[in-house]
């Protein structure tokens, strides 16, 4: 094994994170944050599989989908032929199923799209992808049509070390240890001549070939591993819902994906990760608490695309670089004297926006000035000034006083940085 993957400060990080994660519900004993906790480690394998594609070989896919998708179909169909006659070691194995059906998807549809690269993987990848999503309503015998497959993850008579998988704890320990391993896999991957040479396929393809890689073959190897990872991902999504419909292989699932990595940060092996905690907490909190939050996701995806096209992972980086160099004192006092005023920025804007959802979707009758609307747990009238005055005067304090503040941030955020790089040269 490469010794970048036995390096004794990474595998106590690895290790920390891992314990970290199984004594979460000894802490978290709200069921609700464990579902969450569950789709956080479900979504972040999958969005590592995609960054095997975009970060790491330079492959923008459109389709990605197709291997969580068939991945959770052919882990449900295994797990309802299995029947009684499975226990839980066996239901505990089954992701690896889903892994195996997207390596099988991702040599059929691989051996297609890696005959070219750049945009034209990228429509090819489009057009197969609208093609599985329509043909899994087509075939609803395999796929279940419009109510999908559905199965129950707990079978046989006897526990396996007294876990059944019933509970959602036990389903929730069984993500983290398959999170962690195929977290463990992906990075060892990236150690290897393979990992290399995809790096070189992205940044250089011409060079890759000239001194004697055929980039085929990269890219190639790189779609099989990438959909066996995505296959295992959707294996545990189709153990944890119990549920498998045609949803998991549309475009919005690849989407979903391809924003995730991004916001995390393609760059940076755990960009991904990252990605995975916030938006998963976005679609499910935010989600839960507004109807607009797709406009919120918009608006954040355009502010990172604005201010941090590396994504999350490459603002922390910096900051590393920072701290390593002594020069984050420098910093604190400016982030701090910021937060405020972002924070009441951010009201106002959140005020303006639920008030304009909430006009706009209907919320407020047909007598708006008359009715009272729940807008953020208050009731306010709509047709009233008031409630729109008062988020105007909080959004124009905030936006005053953030490019104040902010302008001397961003003084001491280029001196600091000419610092840094000065130092370095």
């Amino acid at each position: 094994m490469s010794p970048a993957i036995l390096n004794r400060g990474r595998l106590a990080v690895w290790g920390g994170c891992l314990a970290l994660a199984l004594a979460l519900p000894l802490v978290l004993k709200s069921g609700f944050i464990i579902s969450l906790l569950c789709q956080i480690g479900i979504m972040a394998v999958f969005s590592l599989s995609y960054n095997m594609l975009l970060g790491q070989t330079g492959l923008l896919s459109f389709g990605h989908a197709v291997y969580y998708g068939l991945g959770a179909f052919a882990t449900m169909h295994l797990l309802n032929a299995i029947g009684k006659g499975g226990g839980p070691l066996t239901t505990a194995l089954l992701p690896l199923a889903g892994g195996l059906a997207g390596m099988v998807a991702g040599v059929v549809l691989g051996y297609v799209t890696t005959r070219k690269a750049g945009t034209t993987f990228a429509m090819i990848t489009l057009g197969i992808g609208e093609l599985v999503a329509a043909c899994s309503l087509m075939f609803p015998a395999v796929f279940g049509g419009e109510g999908g497959v559905s199965g129950n993850r707990v079978v046989g008579k006897e526990a396996f070390l007294g876990f059944t998988w019933g509970p959602q704890v036990e389903m929730y320990g069984l993500i983290v240890l398959w999170a962690f391993a195929c977290t463990v896999a992906m990075f060892a991957l990236t150690q290897t001549p393979l990992g290399r040479m995809a790096n070189a396929v992205r940044d250089n393809p011409e060079r890759a070939e000239f001194v004697g890689y055929d980039t085929e073959r990269v890219r190639f190897l790189m779609v099989i591993l990438s959909g066996f990872f995505a296959g295992i991902a959707g294996g545990l999504s189709a153990l944890n819902y119990e549920i498998v419909t045609a949803e998991t292989l549309n475009a919005h699932t690849s989407g979903i994906v391809l924003l995730i990595a991004f916001v995390g940060g393609i760059g940076f092996f755990y960009g991904p990760i990252i990605g995975a905690i916030l938006v998963t907490v976005m679609q499910i909190v935010i989600g839960g608490m507004t109807h607009a939050w797709l406009l919120y996701f918009g608006l954040f995806f355009l502010f990172m695309v604005l201010v941090a096209p590396g994504g999350i992972a490459s603002l922390i980086a910096v900051q590393r670089n920072l701290w390593q160099a002594g020069l984050l004192g420098r910093m604190l006092p400016h982030y701090l004297a910021v937060t405020p005023p972002v924070l009441v920025l951010l009201t106002g804007l959140v005020g303006l926006i639920e008030l304009g959802y909430a006009l706009l979707s209907g919320d407020a009758g047909v007598g708006a000035g008359d009715t009272a609307t729940r807008v953020l747990g208050m009731q306010l009238h709509l047709g009233a000034p008031g409630p729109w005055l008062t988020a105007l005067a909080i959004t124009g304090i905030g936006l005053i006083l953030t490019r104040w503040i902010g302008g001397r941030l961003g003084v001491a955020w280029n001196a600091t940085l000419a610092t840094l790089y000065g130092d370095k040269a």
